[in-house]
């Protein structure tokens, strides 16, 4: 077997950046039919989806993270486009970095509401269409940081913890109808979210046993897996691309 996702349709959320853009196009490059959902950068979406192929291989759609009803109507145009949901890749998130004793209320219930409670609303969305076609898989992004934590985003760690043991569960109710759900940690990897650590880095690599940050398409690679037949006795399993760094 390869890594060969012709014919499966797979929704990516947070998909026009970094990691989520890697997967989007990883995806759409091994034959997929891909619909992601991007916030604001209408035209950063449109250029994307003729870079795949057009209208016909990809979709953009434009949603909050956190709304269920925004997380029900890209289920929704996914189905309505291509009659499937095989893939479903929970990737959108943010920071809101602090020290707990400065975190006010509002910098925790903001990242929790999207990076956890959007990760339930999406994949609650694609729940039944999957159990009824009895196949498909459900990857979400958490963190090295929800493994091990880290001072400055006690609202980041919990949320992408909590992400570790809602996929475990979905795993446990879904795989009776042939439907996995496993969950990638990455590590430290260049995107845009790390490019503001300057000199901090280099004492980062330190500490990763491979000595270096990872690349968006290092997460991609490892979603694409789990996408894919390959991966078909694989549920529930967190997998650690992190160079490393959690071992």
């Amino acid at each position: 077997m390869t890594l060969d996702l012709t014919d499966k349709t797979v929704l990516v959320t947070g998909g026009t950046r970094g990691i989520g853009r890697a997967i989007v196009e990883a995806a759409a490059h091994a034959g997929a039919n891909v619909a992601f959902t991007y916030r604001s950068s209408v035209e950063t979406a449109t250029e994307l989806v003729e870079s795949l192929g057009g209208p016909d291989k990809a979709l953009a759609i434009q949603a909050d993270a956190a709304s269920a009803d925004d997380a029900i109507a890209s289920v929704q145009a996914v189905t309505a486009k291509w009659g499937r949901i095989d893939g479903l890749v929970v990737n959108a998130g943010i920071t809101k970095d602090g020290l707990m004793i400065r975190m006010d209320a509002d910098a925790w219930q903001s990242v929790i509401d999207t990076n956890l409670t959007g990760a339930f609303h999406v994949a609650k969305a694609a729940y039944r269409p999957m159990m009824k076609q009895r196949a498909g898989s459900i990857v979400t992004i958490s963190s090295v940081v929800g493994v091990m934590g880290n001072a400055g985003q006690a609202n980041y760690a919990a949320s992408k913890a909590g992400l570790i043991g809602f996929t475990k569960s979905l795993a446990r109710e879904l795989g009776g109808r042939g439907v996995r759900a496993n969950v990638v940690a990455p590590g430290y990897i260049e995107t845009d979210m790390t490019a503001g650590l300057g000199d901090a880095a280099d004492g980062l690599k330190g500490q990763i046993p491979l000595g270096r940050l990872g690349q968006p398409d290092d997460i991609a690679a490892a979603v694409l897996y789990l996408l894919s037949d390959v991966s078909t006795y694989v549920t529930g399993h967190v997998l650690h691309v992190d160079g490393g760094l959690a071992m």
